[in-house]
C-alpha cells in the first residue's frame, strides 16, 4: 500500500488539503484508485461503506478539471439526496483551494435555485438520477462536454429502480468520457451496464477487513415474525447497550420500530428519506452523544453513516443480499474494540441465513431468547447493583432523616426498605415482559431441496393465504407478474422495472417470492393502481412483463 499522499501524483494543493484534514495516509480503494484515475481510465472499484472511497474519485477528478471552464466537466450520480450532499460537501471541501463550483442536485428542492446555479456556470454536479433527468428535460443543464462521471453506491441505484435513469444520463454524455463505477456488490444487471458504459475497465476489489470480522460475535435467534418486538426488547433487556443500529427493510417500518421500542423504555430514533439533512444531523449527533441509544435504519440511510462506537448492530431483518448483512455487521467491532450482531430469522428466512453463512465461511451461533424469569433475575439484580453503589456513594442525607422520622414511628427497618425497592420497581409494571409464541419449523411454506429447487415437501398443504394470494404484511397487497425464475428474474430486476415505470420508491416493495414462471411481489397499498396502470410498459431485459392482482 502507498505510504503517504505524496506518493499518488496528487498536486501538492490536494495534498496539502488532505493533511490539513488530517488524513495521514491513502486507505487502500484511494491507494489503487486515484493513480488510475488520473491517468484517464475507467475504473470499476468494489468496496464497502467507510473505506474512503469518496476520496478515492474526488481527488484525482478535482485534479483533472480545467479552471475557468464554462461548461459542467464532471458529474457524480449517487442513490439518494443524503449522500448526494455529503458528496458535494466532501468535493467542495477536497478542492477549497481551487475555488471549485459544486452544485448538488436533488429531488425535494425546488428547480428555481438549482437552474439559477447551473446557468451562472457549474464544474462539477453532484446528483440523484431522478433529478437530473428533470434538470435534461427542462433543458437546465447540458451534459455533452462531461469528461468525468463517477456512479456511486451502483447497486443502490439498481435497487431503487435507477437502472434506466442512468443509462438515459450516460446516453446524454460524450463516449469518449471517463466513467468510474463503485459498488459494494456487483450483481449482473451492474456488470451489463460496465459492459455497456466503460472501456476497458480497471477492476479494484478492496478485500473486506477479516479482522473486524473476527473481533464481532455473530448471534442469531430464531422467532416468528409477529415476535420479533417481542424477542429485541427481551435482548435489550439483557445486553449491556451502549449504542445499537437495528436494520429493516423498509422506510415505514423505520418510524413503526422506532415509536414501538420508545414506548416500551428503550429511547430510539428512526434514520430514513423523510428526514432533511438537518434533521438527519440532528439525529445523529443525539446518538454520537448517547442521548438516545438506538438509531433504526434502512440500508439506504445508513449509507456514509461513519460511527465507531456501535456497540451492537442488530438485523431485525435479514436483508436479500448477503453481502450487504457483511457491511451493516462492520459497522461494530471498529477501532480495536469488539462488537455484537444479532440477527432475528424467521423460519422463512433461514435460507438467508445459510447464503451469509456460506459467505463468511462460518456459522452464525444460535442462541436461545431470554426466558421471562431470566428477564425478571436480571431486573433484580440491576436494582440491587444500583443501591450498592449508592451506599458506597453515601449521598442520601435527607433520604436518611425520613427512614429515621419512619423508625421513630415504630416501622422496621427492613420493611422500610422493603417498600422503599418496591416503589422503585413501580415504573416495571409498565414494562411487561413480551409473550413469544413457538416457532414451527416443520412443513415449511417451502421446502428447498439439495438440488436446490423449490418443491412442496411431502404431506405439504398450501395455507389459505397462499392460494388467495394474499400479504402476510399490513397494509400490503400481493400482485402476480407473469415471469418467474425460468426467465432469469432476480429480486433486483422485478424492484427496479416496478419502481421505475410506476415510479414509486423501490424501498418500499416488500416481499418477493420468484416461482418458475411467475413471481409474487407484495406493494404497498397506496402505490397498487399506480403499479397496474402501467401494464404493457415493464419490461426485464428481452422479456415484457404484465402485472396483476394475486
Amino acid at each position: 500500500m502507498t505510504d503517504t499522499f505524496n506518493d499518488l501524483a496528487l498536486h501538492p494543493g490536494l495534498v496539502q488539503v488532505v493533511t490539513e484534514l488530517g488524513y495521514a495516509e491513502p486507505t487502500p480503494i484511494q491507494s489503487a484508485v486515484i493513480p488510475v484515475m488520473l491517468t484517464g481510465a475507467d475504473v470499476i472499484g468494489q468496496a464497502q461503506t467507510g473505506t474512503g472511497k469518496t476520496a478515492a474519485f474526488a481527488l484525482p477528478l478535482l485534479q483533472n478539471l480545467q479552471p475557468g471552464s464554462d461548461h459542467v466537466q464532471a458529474l457524480v450520480l449517487c442513490p439518494t439526496r443524503e449522500l448526494a450532499l455529503q458528496v458535494a460537501q466532501a468535493v467542495e471541501q477536497y478542492g477549497r483551494n481551487q475555488s471549485v463550483r459544486v452544485l448538488a442536485v436533488y429531488g425535494g428542492q425546488p428547480y428555481g435555485p438549482q437552474i439559477s446555479r447551473l446557468r451562472h456556470g457549474v464544474d462539477v454536479i453532484v446528483g440523484t438520477p431522478g433529478r437530473l433527468i428533470d434538470l435534461l428535460e427542462r433543458k437546465a443543464v447540458n451534459l455533452s462536454r462531461v469528461h468525468t462521471v463517477v456512479l456511486d453506491e451502483a447497486d443502490e441505484m439498481l435497487s431503487m429502480g435507477f437502472i434506466e435513469p442512468i443509462e438515459k444520463i450516460l446516453a446524454g454524455t460524450p463516449t469518449e468520457r471517463q466513467t468510474a463505477l463503485f459498488s459494494a456488490t456487483l450483481p449482473a444487471p451492474i456488470r451489463r451496464l460496465a459492459d455497456k458504459y466503460m472501456h476497458a475497465p480497471r477492476s479494484i476489489q478492496v478485500q473486506r477487513d477479516q479482522v473486524t470480522l473476527a473481533a464481532i460475535e455473530q448471534r442469531h435467534y430464531l422467532v416468528n415474525q409477529g415476535d420479533k418486538l417481542a424477542a429485541l426488547t427481551r435482548l435489550f433487556e439483557m445486553e449491556k447497550v451502549t449504542s445499537a443500529l437495528v436494520f429493516v427493510r423498509t422506510r415505514a417500518g423505520t418510524g413503526e420500530l422506532a415509536n414501538e421500542l420508545t414506548r416500551r423504555g428503550f429511547p430510539a430514533e428512526a434514520i430514513n428519506g423523510d428526514l432533511t439533512q438537518e434533521m438527519r444531523e440532528r439525529t445523529l449527533d443525539r446518538f454520537r452523544r448517547s442521548q438516545v441509544k438506538v438509531l433504526v435504519a434502512t440500508d439506504v440511510a445508513a449509507r456514509g453513516l461513519d460511527i465507531d462506537d456501535i456497540s451492537h448492530v442488530v438485523n431485525y431483518d435479514l436483508p436479500d443480499d448477503p453481502e450487504i448483512y457483511i457491511h451493516r455487521i462492520g459497522r461494530t467491532g471498529r477501532a480495536g474494540k469488539t462488537g455484537i450482531a444479532i440477527s432475528l430469522v424467521t423460519p422463512r428466512e433461514k435460507r438467508l441465513l445459510r447464503q451469509v453463512e456460506s459467505l463468511i465461511r462460518q456459522p452464525v451461533l444460535k442462541c436461545a431468547l431470554p426466558t421471562e424469569e431470566e428477564i425478571k433475575a436480571q431486573r433484580e439484580n440491576e436494582l440491587l447493583e444500583n443501591v450498592k453503589v449508592w451506599l458506597t456513594r453515601a449521598r442520601y442525607r435527607r433520604e436518611r432523616e425520613l427512614v429515621a422520622r419512619l423508625v421513630e414511628e415504630g416501622h422496621d427497618p427492613l420493611e422500610i426498605a422493603a417498600a422503599a425497592l418496591k416503589l422503585a420497581r413501580a415504573e416495571e409494571k409498565q414494562r411487561p415482559v413480551a409473550s413469544l409464541s413457538e416457532v414451527q419449523e416443520k412443513n415449511p411454506r417451502r421446502f428447498e431441496h439439495r438440488d436446490g429447487s423449490r418443491r412442496p415437501s411431502p404431506g405439504y398443504r398450501r395455507s389459505s393465504s397462499d392460494r388467495e394470494g394474499t400479504s402476510h404484511e399490513p397494509g400490503m397487497v400481493r400482485l402476480s407478474l407473469s415471469l418467474g425464475r425460468t426467465h432469469g428474474i432476480r429480486p433486483n430486476d422485478v424492484v427496479g422495472t416496478i419502481a421505475f415505470h410506476a415510479d414509486i420508491p423501490g424501498h418500499t416493495i416488500g416481499r418477493i417470492s420468484i416461482q418458475d414462471n411467475s413471481t409474487l411481489v407484495d406493494v404497498p397499498e397506496k402505490f397498487v393502481s399506480q403499479v397496474l396502470a402501467k401494464n404493457g410498459k415493464y419490461r426485464i431485459r428481452q422479456h415484457s412483463l404484465s402485472v396483476k392482482t394475486a
